[in-house]
């Protein structure tokens, strides 16, 4: 299959995939460069009102210019889609190597923080809170250095506003004070967050980890966490100033960069040479007087959608051909599992995206298909399911949700607390009876 362009950028394969956008290998015809081209479809931004989400986090992007922060180039656009050229990163995420390899040595661990910190510090030196820091949005270049990503729910707040009150982030990473819906300051926050990841780095697993968000909240809400014995005593008396739970008397860059265990081995980043930030094509790709009628044009002609089952794919998913035991909620979780839904797909999609992140773990998702992965309970290994979304019948759709890694007993155990959090969302059949007549009809030909 030949290479198609976008400008003056041939385009190649496809390196990433989330519920919005698409991420493809690209080349600069003109300068050989690689890049990474997160392409987003026009209609779906709109339609889910995303359009001022992504226009902020595009102009915070250029606006950010740091070594340790990944790339915006420039942003092109069609009637159709935009396309937003970044930085092409190959070294992965942070979170991929403390997955595969556990803890990290005291001196990667803070050459890693101190790369951080110089990062996130630059951003707030320009007004910007990036409020979603953890090691899934921190990536590896070639040489193994940081390159923070992902702004989405960055904030550049407007003048005079000195407290952020959007309650956002991964809820394990996330400070006390987001969670108390009293308002915040945003570089506060992220030094909290910044903590979180040093422990992280140092422990190969997280500070606070509960299935339960109410339980979950009220150890962060107390900085109820403890530091193992092999940590640094310099290390550790860091991570206790920084996870201080009164956003008060919590430590600030300028002293985190005094600090002597921060300090050895450090060596100062040089900051890129001065540019003017222009977001003409920013105004460009989203303020074209087309847009409109784009709008009226392009929504709903999606062309993606669940995979639709017919009554022998559902004979074969049935155990002893008992239709019935597919649908049934109460039925014994082994490998997989099921249930059904009468939200669109999307919602389902989106709300299982919500709940997994929530739950700590991290979501790769393709078309209506979705895989997430965390460290097991233990710590020591992967844990891994992975979910897809069939239609049955019109406006029912189900869940099939099978363990991919990870031992049963785990999965038994994530499976009832995911559902629960799903539990607006799940259909609740009224009683065996009416189940096997609706499966009746849904099945007839």
């Amino acid at each position: 299959m030949g290479l198609r362009k976008v400008g003056k950028y041939e385009v190649g394969r496809t390196i990433g995939e989330g519920t919005f956008a698409k991420v493809k290998f690209a080349q600069n015809t003109e300068t050989g460069e690689s890049v990474a081209m997160k392409v987003l479809d026009r209609s779906t931004i709109i339609r889910h009102k995303m359009v001022d989400q992504i226009k902020r986090e595009i102009s915070i992007m250029k606006l950010v210019r740091h070594p340790y922060v990944v790339r915006l180039h420039e942003v092109l656009a069609s009637r159709a889609k935009i396309y937003i050229i970044l930085e092409f990163i190959t070294g992965g995420e942070l979170f991929d190597k403390i997955v595969h390899r556990g803890r990290l040595s005291e001196t990667e661990a803070r050459r890693y923080f101190q790369q951080l910190i110089d990062g996130v510090d630059y951003c707030h030196s320009k007004g910007v809170y990036h409020r979603d820091l953890k090691p899934e949005n921190l990536l590896l270049d070639s040489q193994g250095n940081l390159r923070i990503s992902d702004f989405g729910l960055s904030a550049l707040p407007e003048e005079g506003v000195s407290l952020l009150r959007t309650t956002c982030g991964t809820p394990n990473y996330v400070a006390p004070e987001v969670l108390s819906h009293k308002g915040y300051v945003g570089s506060v926050a992220d030094v909290w967050s910044c903590g979180v990841i040093l422990y992280v780095l140092l422990a190969g697993y997280l500070p606070f980890d509960e299935l339960d968000l109410t339980t979950l909240y009220n150890k962060i809400g107390k900085a109820e966490f403890s530091c193992p014995s092999w940590f640094p005593v310099g290390a550790k008396s860091l991570i206790y100033r920084i996870l201080d739970p009164n956003p008060q008397t919590r430590i600030r860059m300028d002293d985190i960069r005094d600090d002597e265990w921060f300090k050895r081995s450090y060596v100062a980043v040089r900051p890129i040479e001065y540019e003017d930030v222009n977001l003409d094509d920013v105004y460009a790709a989203f303020d074209d007087p087309e847009d409109q009628q784009a709008k009226a044009e392009q929504c709903g002609n999606e062309n993606m959608a669940p995979i639709t089952l017919n009554a022998f794919d559902l004979i074969i998913l049935s155990q002893g051909l008992n239709l019935a035991s597919i649908f049934d909620r109460g039925q014994d979780a082994k490998h997989q599992t099921r249930f059904l839904s009468t939200k669109p797909a999307k919602v389902v999609l989106s709300s299982m995206e919500v709940v997994a992140q929530s739950m700590g773990y991290k979501t790769h998702i393709r078309n209506y298909k979705m895989r997430m992965e965390g460290l097991s309970a233990n710590k020591t290994g992967l844990f891994s399911v992975i979910l897809e979304i069939f239609e049955v019948a019109p406006s029912f759709f189900m869940v099939d949700v099978q363990k991919a890694a990870g031992e049963t007993a785990e999965y038994l155990k994530f499976y009832k607390n995911f559902c629960s959090n799903l539990n607006d969302i799940i259909w609740k059949p009224p009683t065996s009876g009416s189940t096997k007549s609706w499966i009746s009809r849904s099945t007839k030909s």
